[in-house]
């Protein structure tokens, strides 16, 4: 067993070896040449415990993801994985039959609609190929909804057994490829078309995406395979239609095709509550931490109960009206001018009674442009809890123009 374990060392050790060398300069073929000298294959895990390595040992994710095309280009037609897994791919509606069936789609795009217009309005400059070609690539833009589907539904299940590197290189490249369609997208717009600038960057782009389709068959479907649980791919297959899909729409759910056969045998218990947290529809927090969100969020926000009683209200830090303890219990119109009684109580008579859902007022005061908004509470049967004003200063975001994006 030592023998074998200090063996798997030693080819990990190489294998870092190899794709630092590339870093280092060394060609693609040169690389090659040593991996088939050294090796007969390579398992998906060992793959993934490469990039863990280097990036422990303090390569940046950015260097990691420059080298991610080479590795498709070294270990695409070598990789295998050492312990046989159950194959999804044809159980219609799993979540790695659906990444299969959309990658199919996805790769028909760029064969079938990007690819042959490209070259036909290179050689004819027809309005038509340029014209078949923006809407190859406006269809093509889907894969922002595949890679998100990744991106969100799928790493964190790999981060939880802590497996990062590949999704954060994985998730760089998805952010490479969508910036490329949208400057695509951009210049096929433009009055003025350079055919060797379109040629290149049509090409590069629609590479790209061939490529991250061969990463998923070859890499990261082997591993969310090994590395995910029965009930994990539950949850991803529950998250999956609210999140939408690229270019084809899975015959029928997953659930129809689930039988006993493939449930596990030992049963998998849910996440105990964690003392001292109250759980909620997703994750749970404590009541220090909900208070400090709650006074956090730059919204003022009331709510009085089913009994028409003020219950709670926010006290962040900026404040557009006043609110004294002392109301806490009191009857909602009695916070009010005697004016605004009957005004207050048809409102929450309308909400109330499920008349209306929500209702908005806006007013100008102490240069402020001050948005009211009254909100129907209801629990999941649609029983009446109670009414939430919220208010805010949206004087700031009238005023927003352009662009601000995280990466800025």
């Amino acid at each position: 067993m030592s023998e074998l374990i200090n063996n798997k060392e030693h080819r990990q050790e190489i294998l870092k070896r190899l794709i630092k060398s590339l870093h280092e300069g060394k060609t693609v073929d040169d690389v090659k040449e040593e991996f088939r000298k050294h090796f007969a294959n390579v398992s998906t895990a060992e793959i993934s415990q490469i990039e863990q390595a280097l990036v422990k040992e303090g390569m940046a994710i950015e260097e990691v993801q420059r080298l991610c095309d080479v590795h498709a280009s070294v270990f695409e037609g070598s990789i295998e994985d050492i312990h046989a897994s159950k194959d999804f791919s044809h159980i219609i509606g799993h979540p790695v039959n659906i990444l299969m069936e959309e990658n199919k789609a996805i790769a028909k795009v760029v064969e079938e609609e990007i690819l042959p217009y490209l070259e036909s309005y290179l050689k004819k400059k027809d309005n038509n190929s340029m014209l078949m070609l923006r809407i190859g690539f406006d269809r093509l833009w889907q894969v922002d909804i595949h890679y998100g589907r990744k991106e969100y539904l799928i790493f964190p299940h790999l981060e939880k057994r802590a497996v990062t590197a590949p999704p954060k290189v994985m998730w760089g490249v998805h952010d490479e490829i969508r910036a490329d369609i949208k400057d695509v997208i951009a210049y096929l717009s433009q009055p003025e078309i350079d055919d060797e600038v379109l040629k290149a960057k049509v090409e590069t782009t629609a590479k790209k995406v061939i490529d991250m389709i061969s990463k998923e068959t070859n890499i990261l479907i082997p591993l969310l395979v090994d590395t995910l649980t029965f009930y994990d791919w539950i949850q991803v297959d529950e998250a999956t239609p609210e999140y939408g899909y690229c270019l084809v729409k899975p015959a029928r759910s997953w659930k129809v095709e689930t039988t006993e056969q493939e449930t596990p045998k030992v049963e998998e218990k849910e996440p105990e509550n964690i003392a001292g947290e109250i759980p909620f529809d997703a994750g749970s927090l404590t009541p220090t931490e909900i208070n400090a969100i709650l006074n956090t969020i730059p919204l003022d926000m009331t709510f009085v109960d089913a009994n028409d009683r003020v219950k709670y209200f926010t006290q962040g830090q900026h404040r557009i009206f006043d609110r004294p303890k002392t109301i806490i219990g009191r009857e909602v119109s009695m916070c009010h001018p005697p004016a605004s009684h009957h005004v207050v109580e048809e409102l929450v008579k309308r909400l109330k009674s499920g008349e209306r859902d929500h209702e908005d007022f806006w007013i100008q005061s102490r240069g402020m442009f001050i948005l009211i908004r009254y909100y129907a509470v209801r629990d999941k049967d649609g029983n009446y809890l109670g009414t939430l004003e919220v208010t805010q200063d949206i004087k700031p975001l009238r005023e927003l123009e352009g662009e601000k994006r995280l990466s800025d």
